[in-house]
C-alpha cells in the first residue's frame, strides 16, 4: 500500500489544497461569471431581454454551424474537442511550483533509496508524461534517447491540440456566415409579405437576431474557447519541459539543490524568491539522520569547487595562449 506522502510527492494533485487554493482555481469562474451578467445587463437596460431570443434565428445559426462541423470534420474529431474541454475546465491546475517540488522530492528519494524506487512514484502518479518519464529513467534508458522520446510526445501533443484549436477557429469562422444566411431568409420572408405587416414583424427579428448570434457564438463562444487551449497547451508543455529536463537530471545524479536551482530558472522571478524545499521537511519525509545530509551537502561544495577548478584552468590556459601568441 503506497504512502500518502510518497502519492502527493509524485502528484501535486493528490496534495491537500492550501487555503485560498479553491478561490484561485476559480478565479476564472467568477470573473466569467461577473463579466456575462454585465453582458447580458446591457441587453436588458434598453428594453424587455426576450426581444433578443429568436427561435428561429438560433435554429439556423446552431444548425447551420454544427452541419459545416460535421462536413469538415470527421466526427471523432469533434468528440475529442468536447472532451478536452470538459477535461480542461474540470481539472486542476498544475503550478510550476509543484513540479519542482514533486521532482526535487523524487531527487532525494533517489540519492537515499536508488533510481529503482521511482518505479512506485511512477506508477501511482497521474500526470501521464512524468510517468513515461520515471519509466524511462527506471528502465535504463540512456539520456540522448530519453530525451529524444520525450521530445517525440512533446511534439505530437502540441500538434493533437493545434487540431483542436483549428477546430475551434473553423467554428468561429462559420458562425458570422451563418449569421448573415439568417439575415438573408429573414429579408426573403420580409419581401414576400411586404404587403402584410404581421408577415412583416414576424420575419425582421430573425433577420437581426440571426446576425446578433452568429457573432456572439463567434466572438464570445469559439474564440475564446480557442484561446484558452491555447494558453493551457502552452502551460502543459513548460510543465513538460520542466519534467524532462529534471528527470534527465536525477538520472545524471544531479544534486538535489542544485536541480532545484536549474527548474526554478522555468519560473517567473516572484517565485524563485521561495524555498520550495526546506531542511525540516526533507528529514521528516525520508526520515534522514543529519549525517547523511551533512554528507549530501559536503558532496554539493566538492562539486562546486571542482566546477570552480575547472574554470580557473580554463581561464589561466586562454590567458597562457593570449601571452604566447604575444
Amino acid at each position: 500500500m503506497p504512502k500518502p506522502e510518497a502519492q502527493a510527492a509524485a502528484d501535486p494533485e493528490a496534495a491537500e489544497p492550501e487555503k485560498g487554493a479553491s478561490w484561485y482555481r476559480h478565479r476564472n469562474l467568477l470573473g466569467l461569471i461577473l463579466f456575462c451578467a454585465l453582458f447580458v445587463g446591457g441587453f436588458a437596460i434598453h428594453g424587455n431581454l426576450g426581444l433578443y431570443f429568436n427561435l428561429a434565428g438560433l435554429m439556423i445559426i446552431l444548425g447551420g454551424i454544427f452541419g459545416a462541423a460535421v462536413i469538415s470534420f470527421r466526427l471523432d474529431r469533434l468528440m475529442l474537442v468536447c472532451r478536452v474541454l470538459k477535461s480542461s475546465f474540470r481539472k486542476k491546475v498544475t503550478e510550476p511550483e509543484d513540479i519542482v517540488e514533486v521532482l526535487v522530492d523524487l531527487s532525494l528519494k533517489s540519492k537515499f533509496h536508488g533510481l529503482l524506487s521511482l518505479e512506485a512514484d511512477g506508477a501511482e502518479t497521474t500526470v501521464i508524461f512524468l510517468r513515461r518519464a520515471l519509466g524511462f529513467l527506471v528502465d535504463g534508458y540512456p539520456e540522448s534517447q530519453m530525451r529524444e522520446l520525450l521530445n517525440t510526445e512533446m511534439v505530437f501533443f502540441r500538434l493533437r491540440r493545434d487540431e483542436i484549436e483549428r477546430v475551434l477557429i473553423a467554428l468561429a469562422d462559420f458562425s458570422p456566415s451563418f449569421g448573415l444566411v439568417g439575415s438573408v431568409v429573414g429579408l426573403i420572408g420580409m419581401l414576400a409579405g411586404i404587403g402584410d405587416t404581421a408577415i412583416i414583424l414576424k420575419t425582421i427579428p430573425v433577420a437581426l437576431t440571426s446576425t446578433l448570434y452568429g457573432i456572439i457564438f463567434a466572438n464570445f463562444v469559439f474564440l475564446p474557447l480557442a484561446a484558452h487551449l491555447r494558453e493551457l497547451t502552452n502551460r502543459e508543455l513548460l510543465l513538460q519541459k520542466m519534467i524532462m529536463e529534471g528527470v534527465i537530471a536525477i538520472g545524471s545524479d544531479l544534486h538535489p539543490r542544485i536541480l532545484e536551482e536549474q527548474l526554478k530558472s522555468f519560473l517567473t522571478p516572484s517565485s524563485r524568491d521561495v524555498k520550495l524545499v526546506s531542511i525540516e521537511r526533507i528529514r521528516e519525509k525520508f526520515q534522514i539522520q543529519p549525517s547523511d545530509m551533512s554528507r549530501m551537502a559536503d558532496a554539493t561544495e566538492s562539486s562546486s569547487e571542482e566546477s570552480e577548478g575547472m574554470m580557473l584552468k580554463q581561464h589561466k590556459g586562454a590567458a597562457d595562449t593570449d601571452g604566447n601568441n604575444h
